[in-house]
């Protein structure tokens, strides 16, 4: 008989995954997430495919759809991702979120029609035993059975781990320039002697901890020889501190900067050089001497700055800068 209540499976599995879209993006935060996401992921795309191919009691019992509605969520699921990984949407969330949510509402609406069409369709009951008859229980119903509490125990598990530990992302350090109008065009690469020219530099601190950061900076005059640099020149140009707090990785919004200074000099010494801004945190390798302005390194232990730089050891930018006399 045509009754919505022979649906109601179906229905809730339509209802959560509607639901669980509004509380991403309206409670991100909320353990219900964490709790509906699972079942989101891991038994509703199984489910609604499982009961649309076998809208019929008689095709399955209730061990088998349950245990191959876990089993088809875990293949389809990564499917879902490859897929979308040849799309331009990509493998991020919403694509993802949206692309399942719709996977679980198609099918679940396709099997709703199916069982309604169908002489003896299997409609989910809720009904407490004494027992479960394992006695009265086939080999395979009894594996079934099995296989189907050591998933659900390791479902459980894998929640309370999730909630209780999050994992940690990779830890990393946002450190940029930018041309004065705010984007990564327009640098200052020729200058007069004495001729003010601003960036904007930029650090955002994702390590999971405070970090006290020192940016160095360095003209550096150098050449490539025998395949090593070759340093003819290094001067001292500055340095300054800053503390940071950590800040989460936010790939689905609006990007915002953490930390950026505008940043005007000026170069009263014509050449080409390479302009070097070095990144250190919490330690700063000391220098031979006090640190002046314009002060040549050249041929000290402080060249070893600059080799780390150029092997990648330490986190760096540079920009070229010919600098003409008046």
């Amino acid at each position: 008989m045509r009754s919505w209540k022979n649906a109601w499976d179906l229905l809730a599995i339509i209802s959560f995954s509607v639901l669980l879209i509004l509380i991403i993006y309206f409670f991100p935060e909320s353990t219900f997430r964490k709790v509906t996401g699972l079942l989101f992921i891991l038994f509703f795309p199984g489910y609604s495919l499982i009961s649309f191919l076998f809208p019929e009691k008689r095709d399955l019992d209730v061990i088998e759809r349950i245990a191959l509605s876990f089993g088809l969520s875990i293949a389809i699921t990564p499917l879902v991702g490859l897929a979308l990984n040849y799309t331009p949407f990509g493998i991020r969330l919403t694509p993802i979120l949206f692309s399942l949510a719709s996977f679980n509402i198609v099918f679940s609406l396709l099997a709703i029609q199916r069982r309604f069409r169908a002489r003896d369709p299997f409609t989910p009951k809720i009904e407490v035993k004494k027992g479960i008859g394992w006695e009265e229980m086939s080999k395979l119903d009894r594996i079934l059975t099995v296989i189907l509490v050591i998933s659900i125990i390791a479902s459980i598990v894998a929640l309370i781990y999730v909630i209780v530990t999050p994992k940690q992302g990779e830890k990393f350090t946002e450190f940029y320039i930018l041309g004065s109008n705010g984007k990564a065009a327009d640098y200052p690469t020729k200058l007069w002697v004495g001729q003010n020219a601003t960036i904007i530099i930029g650090i955002a601190n994702h390590e999971y901890r405070t970090v006290n950061y020192t940016v160095e900076i360095w003209l550096v005059n150098a050449t490539y020889e025998n395949n090593r640099t070759v340093i003819r020149h290094m001067y001292f140009f500055d340095r300054f501190n800053v503390t940071l707090n950590h800040t989460p990785v936010n790939i689905e919004g609006n990007w915002t900067p953490q930390w950026e200074m505008p940043y005007t000099f000026s170069i009263d010494k014509s050449g080409r050089y390479k302009m070097w801004f070095l990144l250190f945190k919490d330690y700063v390798p000391p220098l031979p001497s006090k640190p002046k302005k314009m002060k040549d390194y050249t041929g000290t232990e402080a060249e070893k700055r600059i080799l780390d730089a150029v092997e990648g050891k330490i986190q760096n930018l540079n920009l070229n800068v010919i600098v003409r006399g008046i």
